[in-house]
């Protein structure tokens, strides 16, 4: 699979940028803390099914000191319907207690620190720096671990090691956000069984050789994205002089 190139890199970016120009997670919270539980939860899990959960426990406890006051059984209850839901409340409450033992209610702005807390890894932590902080942290799931590997802009054999290559091939002017706009294009247009290749922005690139379009079209796409940012960059033109 043919690299991409620093040029190709930035023009990735700039497309995915255009189409989402300030991209959002989205999970639902209130605060840094209901966002690493919102976070927690979603392991396994989607985000569609932990906003349906989510609510109801952050209506009672949208802080650590509340999470510890509610309860491992409580909390269970009102997260059953996502999947490993004993084993995520046993997390979310274990974390809420060391949060305000040991930070006195907040959330550290640290990933080494985050990583420590039960139930946080690093993908985790890189979205809580992300969303909460707006650190340029990238966090690699399934779907960006894919975009990753299948479009060639970062092939790894894990989601270290995409993590790593995206970091070192992300132009500085995209990074804060390369997180979202991966993971959405990876969620909605670069899906698992049947990438939407029609709809896909970033398809004249791709190096994935299985695409869902016809013979052709894919350089046609190209011909007409280069058209359209070189027209983007030609200069006004001038009004006539007044005499």
């Amino acid at each position: 699979m043919r690299k991409f190139s620093k040029a190709e890199v930035a023009e990735f970016y700039r497309r995915l940028a255009e189409t989402r120009p300030i991209p959002r997670t989205e999970l639902e919270f209130i605060n840094p803390f209901t966002l690493l539980v919102a976070v927690v939860l979603s392991a396994q899990a989607t985000d569609v099914g932990v906003n349906k959960a989510t609510p109801a426990l952050f209506a009672l406890a949208d802080t650590p000191g509340k999470m510890v006051a509610l309860g491992e059984e409580r909390v269970a209850g009102l997260i059953r319907t996502i999947g490993l839901y004993r084993t995520k409340a046993k997390n979310v409450v274990a974390l809420s207690r060391i949060l305000v033992e040991k930070y006195r209610g907040q959330v550290p702005a640290d990933r080494e620190l985050l990583q420590e807390l039960p139930g946080v890894g690093r993908k985790t932590a890189n979205v809580v720096m992300n969303v909460a902080f707006e650190e340029p942290t990238i966090a690699v799931d399934t779907h960006i671990f894919r975009v990753g590997n299948r479009t060639g802009l970062a092939p790894g054999r894990n989601p270290f090691e995409v993590e790593q290559r995206l970091e070192a091939v992300t132009p500085p002017q995209y990074k804060l956000h390369a997180h979202h706009w991966l993971i959405l294009h990876g969620r909605h247009v670069c899906k698992a069984r049947k990438p939407e290749c029609p709809d896909c922005v970033v398809a004249s690139l791709c190096r994935y050789p299985a695409k869902t379009v016809p013979d052709g079209w894919v350089a046609a796409k190209a011909q007409a994205a280069a058209a359209a940012l070189k027209e983007a960059r030609r200069p006004p033109a001038r009004s006539p002089a007044r005499r």
